[in-house]
């Protein structure tokens, strides 16, 4: 749900999880044919376990993290993991990049940079997320919703980021 004054987009779980099975749709209805798929963590995770139980390919996964501060409010330095978890080896083929956003487009454009450079095996290379912002510098292959008016997305998990092990105490009574 969108808030009237278009700053704050907040996400159900529901919600969330069929935005997750339309990106799916948009991919299928491409008749792009993948051989993996690539996941960014933490934010394409789910996406890409989904995508990977809906295509029946293996998922990659590469850590990346900027947005670590303040509960995940705050945009710091980049970084991007050196390898790559993958149960197939050596990436390579066509690959599918999945991560839940095009924020400001820096961390896909990056990690695109970094494939291709120092991944030859892979042959084709093409991207997917749930959300493009309009401030977004990078302009995914396939996406679900376009978000001009560049909202912070609250995802139905992120109540987790501001979670420790004691919150939880507290609220199971443990």
């Amino acid at each position: 749900m969108l808030t009237e004054d278009g700053k704050h987009l907040y996400v159900s779980y529901d919600e969330y999880h069929n935005l997750i099975e339309k990106l799916a749709i948009r991919i299928h209805q491409s008749g792009w044919q993948f051989d993996t798929i690539l996941c960014l963590a933490r934010g394409g995770m789910r996406p890409g376990d989904i995508l990977s139980r809906i295509f029946d390919k293996p998922l990659a996964i590469m850590s990346t993290s900027s947005y670590r501060a303040e509960a995940g409010t705050v945009q710091g330095n980049l970084d991007i993991a050196r390898y790559i978890t993958t149960p197939k080896g050596e990436i390579a083929g066509r690959v599918l990049l999945v991560d839940d956003l095009a924020d400001s487009g820096l961390t896909l454009s990056a990690v695109l940079s970094q494939l291709r450079n120092n991944y030859l095996p892979i042959t084709e290379l093409r991207t997917a997320v749930i959300w493009t912002k309009g401030v977004s510098s990078f302009k995914p292959d396939y996406q679900v919703d376009y978000l001009p008016s560049n909202p912070w997305i609250h995802q139905p998990f992120e109540s987790y980021d501001a979670m420790g092990p004691d919150k939880l105490l507290e609220k199971w009574k443990i």
